[in-house]
């Protein structure tokens, strides 16, 4: 794995729980997110603040996309 594309984080933004909120990942995560959501027709946004709620407390936002992404892939 090499390259800067891999390491160059990009950042969303959402409002979760009636709060404004950026989450940066990297370009490979956030295309598994929007093929997702697409196939589960609702945009990332949805799909993002499904997964914001249901996270534990003590989880990173981003650490919860990048797990359900990988987990979704597998």
């Amino acid at each position: 794995m090499g390259g800067g594309t891999m390491r160059k984080l990009i950042k969303h933004s959402f409002t979760l729980a009636g709060h404004r909120t950026s989450v940066a990942l990297e370009d490979a995560f956030w295309t598994a997110l929007a093929e997702i959501a697409a196939r589960e027709d609702r945009p990332v946004s949805a799909l993002v603040a499904a997964l914001d709620a249901g996270r534990e407390a003590d989880q990173p936002l981003a650490s919860a996309l990048r797990v359900y992404a990988l987990l979704r892939w597998r």
